[in-house]
């Protein structure tokens, strides 16, 4: 499984409070069956984001993990918020936020309500090179309420990730039911668990994964948790996906009566 959002290093933001807890979070993730981690520190107006820095912290946890024999591969990404400075740099340079400084950017909207204009920022984002990722949906009560700001964004290009926790009833009753509704029209295209300690927010996604091969097949399961993040981490091309449900339906819906209607 590789895991796209995850706030592994020590130091940097609210996940990891030490070099000792990253390595503890590592190799929970690596027992778990994670093989790959982009490091996602935070980057907003609390929380300074280095590329040098963070490079340089991947090199010494990979430098453990590789002695202790840990199979684990890191690569460095962003939890990137969306303010006026971060959006301009992004487009002035589109390989300082994204996974692997290959184009896949993780983009994640305020815990309440949402920036204006972010339908036209996806759109500079994109126009800049980068495909933007965004993060839990799920836990937002706006678009709890409102999943068509969601249908929209996918239309757009827009790529949607789950929490692994959400899919287990662990972020909350709304976030859970959110999750399986995007699971079961299939407009999610990752699950990642934006781990931020080995007690809480943890680095785990087998039970996630399993859940979902159970309850939506199993090829969409490998689509979430493997084929899709590995060609994020790689800066692939994503691979064929499976067809999404209801996210044509008002496009649809006026092609039957054109064609009812000979128009």
């Amino acid at each position: 499984m590789i895991d796209i959002h995850h706030h592994l290093l020590w130091g940097m933001d609210d996940g990891a409070s030490s070099l000792e807890t990253s390595v503890a979070m590592a190799k929970m993730a690596a027992a778990d069956g994670i093989t790959h981690i982009a490091c996602t520190p935070h980057s907003n107006g609390q929380y300074f984001y280095d590329p040098a820095d963070i490079d340089a912290k991947i090199a010494e946890l990979q430098g453990i993990l590789d002695r202790d024999a840990v199979g684990l591969k890191l690569g460095r990404g962003c939890d990137f918020h969306m303010s006026y400075e971060n959006i301009q740099e992004a487009k002035l340079d589109p390989k300082k936020f994204s996974i692997n400084g290959l184009g896949y950017l993780l983009v994640e909207v305020p815990d309440y309500g949402l920036p204006r204009g972010l339908t036209e920022i996806f759109y500079q984002l994109q126009l800049a090179g980068l495909t933007p990722i965004l993060t839990h949906p799920e836990r937002n009560p706006t678009l709890q309420s409102d999943e068509s700001r969601v249908a929209e964004w996918l239309q757009r290009g827009v790529l949607v990730q789950v929490t692994a926790g959400s899919v287990l009833g662990r972020m909350g009753k709304r976030a859970e039911r959110m999750a399986h509704e995007l699971l079961e029209n299939r407009w999610v295209h990752f699950l990642a668990t934006d781990a931020h300690n080995t007690t809480s927010r943890v680095p785990k996604m087998r039970e996630a994964l399993e859940l979902v091969a159970n309850k939506y097949g199993p090829d969409y399961a490998h689509l979430l948790c493997v084929s899709n993040p590995l060609a994020v981490f790689l800066g692939k091309p994503m691979p064929p996906q499976l067809e999404p449900l209801k996210l044509y339906k008002e496009f649809e819906e006026k092609s039957w009566w054109r064609r009812v209607l000979g128009v």
